[in-house]
């Protein structure tokens, strides 16, 4: 199923198109994708959600495990700058804005609002790379210094790998909805994309509480 000329007419799943021939269900003009739990992807995202949500809550209470077994926190070491967290923080949580206009464009097969939509998001996933390097030194701390130094690198790593994972994820995305004609799918991918991308986003706030407030308290 193919996209002509950034248009996509509405194909979502439903019983629609299914006819019965003698005893057999020809189920061949169904459609072969659909948004939202119609879609496998969907819910093949919202186990990577589940799994990776399940190591973020382990990570932080192994922050406050080792913070329990510690006399002084963090460690003798400063607390962490806030500057480059705090505005990777905004910068995080504004790129949610054009993560749904994209979301809302993929699902009516607006092909150019799409393209634009994930360029931007483009933007800002490769703006909170660029800040999460920054704030790797502003850490005050070496992975290996101590256990404090350690979970805080782990938190910070883990995130950043997320961060990493979705921008390649939608570059891979874009490049292929430069490419027409567009299958139906890659609309559906998008969307799943930008499902990921809110996880994302809102695991971003409990650890930068955790990493950036957690050594002040």
């Amino acid at each position: 199923m193919t996209a002509p000329r950034g248009h996509f007419p509405p194909n979502e799943l439903s019983t629609q198109g299914a006819r019965v021939v003698g005893r057999v269900l020809d189920v061949s003009q169904l459609p072969s994708f659909g948004f939202g739990h119609r879609s496998l992807m969907w819910w093949g995202t919202m186990g990577i959600v589940a799994i990776e949500g399940t190591v973020f809550a382990l990570a932080i209470m192994s922050y406050f495990y080792i913070r329990t077994l510690s006399d002084e926190w963090p460690m003798g070491a400063p607390a962490p700058g806030l500057l480059w967290g705090t505005i990777n923080l905004a910068v995080v949580l504004l790129s949610a804005i054009p993560n749904h206009w994209t979301k809302r464009a993929a699902e009516r097969y607006d092909l150019g609002r799409t393209r634009v939509g994930l360029f931007v998001c483009l933007v800002f996933e490769l703006a909170a790379v660029a800040l999460r390097f920054l704030e790797f030194g502003a850490l005050n701390v070496a992975w290996d210094t101590n256990a404090y130094g350690s979970i805080v690198w782990t938190l910070l790593g883990l995130h950043m790998l997320h961060l990493v994972t979705d921008f390649v994820d939608s570059a891979v995305l874009y490049a292929l909805l430069l490419r027409e004609p567009v299958e139906g799918k890659s609309y559906v991918d998008v969307t799943e994309n930008a499902v990921y991308w809110d996880f994302v986003v809102l695991a971003w706030i409990p650890i930068y509480i955790v990493i950036y407030w957690g050594a002040r308290f």
